[in-house]
């Protein structure tokens, strides 16, 4: 990358505002702040920012009504930053086209690496379109629809090859139960979330280490799943 990425943050709170922003520049990155929600819509229109940093409680707009506008003018990944932490926020945020969601109080080192990864995934989707994918000992090949560990196959059901190279498409990102069963089973199936527990269990049988600590398919609990490509990850 041969530029400074750009971030927009969102957030009415003057602390908020002077903690974060001067963090993000430290690091590198390019920063505008945005103070309501009609602002932010202006900006994410007018500078086509990499990514933005978006509070769910802003005076004028909620932040969903917010996330649900910048989705349809922009594709950057949107980390929700905010003080709300009741699973229905995080996953009405999330079925909006929120990539994240980062509860305040936060800790720097967290939203910074979350921000990290998000970006990553911009930069990499800049890139063709890749046929495999490596993760730690095992190897995915989407066109060939097969898992690999060394010179073992690792044999997955269709359903279990559909949800796991979906995950894996979306690495690092929480998918929200509703998104992987409307993906997986079509929208007749979104209030069956035991068909995603049940093929989750099956897939970590087959791919983790220890699947009684997954390293790869990651809970978020109440909300759904990411598929972890960071080192030392563990179920929550």
């Amino acid at each position: 990358m041969n530029r400074a990425a750009s971030i927009l943050l969102v957030d009415d709170e003057v602390a908020i505002q002077r903690a974060v922003a001067p963090l993000l520049r430290s690091r590198g990155y390019d920063v505008e702040v945005a103070a309501t929600g009609a602002e932010a819509v202006i900006a994410v229109v007018d500078r086509s920012p990499d990514l933005i940093v978006l509070d769910l409680g802003l005076p004028d707009l909620d932040g969903a009504e917010v996330c649900r506008r910048i989705r349809k003018q922009s594709k950057a990944p949107i980390v929700i930053l905010s003080a709300r932490g009741e699973e229905a926020d995080k996953v009405e945020a999330l079925d909006l086209g929120a990539d994240d969601y980062v509860t305040k109080p936060f800790g720097p080192e967290e939203l910074l690496a979350r921000i990290r990864v998000a970006l990553r995934r911009v930069f990499e989707a800049e890139a063709p379109e890749v046929e495999a994918v490596q993760v730690a000992d095992f190897v995915i090949d989407f066109n060939r629809r097969r898992v690999v560990r060394g010179d073992e196959d690792i044999h997955l059901t269709p359903k279990e090859f559909e949800l796991l190279a979906l995950l894996a498409r979306n690495a690092d990102r929480v998918l929200t139960h509703h998104t992987m069963l409307k993906a997986i089973w079509g929208p007749n199936a979104v209030n069956q979330p035991e068909h995603l527990w049940v093929l989750i269990a099956q897939l970590r049988k087959k791919i983790e280490p220890d699947p009684s600590v997954p390293r790869y398919l990651i809970s978020e609990p109440w909300v759904g799943y990411r598929f972890s490509t960071e080192p030392g990850s563990a179920a929550r």
